[in-house]
């Protein structure tokens, strides 16, 4: 299957996370006790308290919590014309955002010819999602679930992995690889570092969901880029409503 017909088959997303608690003293004694030991290392470095350091919780499955995905794919008309297909999914409430999404997963996106498409997802959007949905009890998707694959059999794309080309010494932001390739920014109004602010207090989930929507476009725009598809200027974005789940 050419390049060009394997883009109808990704599924292209991006999640947003925050602490699990809006600060380090609301957590129990026990949590607090092992984010301490989960930092010990970055205690001793940063020279810095574990109540310091909770700043960081969002980015650990473990301490954090997922608010929103952003999911898109894209669609050929009869006359070429590429339209992105993007669908969010938002929330207090983690398990019902898990839950639509691997109903997503679980309906639309499951055969063996479909694949998810992450900017840094191999090492953090889709353990991330696993991790969270075994947490609720949630059974993965098959597109999600591991366990017993070889490599080959994985249906997974990164495009940091992409960019990379076995070249594991460094990070490339999005954010760079959008200027790169003339893609417009997606850290127009918020970046990564400012979403658990955003939550915990401005509790403006609308502004995370915009942010995130932005990232997948780019994602989508980048994968095109790297397979020198069709012009990115002509994709045509259609946003569905929004599944919140408070």
């Amino acid at each position: 299957m050419s390049e060009q017909a394997n883009l109808k088959y990704i599924l292209f997303i991006d999640i947003e996370t925050v602490s699990a608690a809006p600060e380090y003293n609301k957590l129990d004694e026990r949590f607090k006790d092992l984010w301490a030991k989960k930092m010990r290392w970055q205690i001793e470095k940063e020279n810095k308290t574990a109540e310091q350091l909770y700043e960081k919780a969002a980015i650990w499955a473990e301490f954090g919590k997922i608010v929103c995905i952003s999911a898109g794919y894209v669609v050929e008309e009869k006359n070429e014309k590429k339209i992105f297909r993007l669908k969010s999914f938002y929330g207090h409430n983690e398990k019902n955002i898990l839950l639509s999404f691997a109903d997503l997963l679980n309906t639309h996106f499951n055969t063996n010819r479909h694949l998810l498409c992450a900017h840094n997802g191999k090492e953090f959007d889709f353990p991330y999602i696993a991790r969270r949905m075994l947490i609720h009890g949630i059974k993965l998707p098959v597109v999600l679930d591991l366990s017993g694959k070889k490599s080959w059999e994985i249906k997974h794309i990164d495009t940091l992995e992409m960019w990379k080309f076995g070249d594991y010494k460094h990070y490339t932001s999005l954010d760079l690889l959008a200027a790169l390739f003339n893609i417009p920014s997606p850290k127009e109004q918020i970046d990564g570092s400012q979403v658990n602010s955003v939550y915990w207090q401005e509790n403006n989930l609308e502004k995370i969901a915009e942010y995130c929507q932005r990232d997948v476009i780019t994602i989508c725009k980048l994968y095109m880029k790297f397979k020198l598809l069709a012009d990115t200027d002509n994709l045509t974005v259609d946003i569905a409503k929004p599944s919140v789940n408070n």
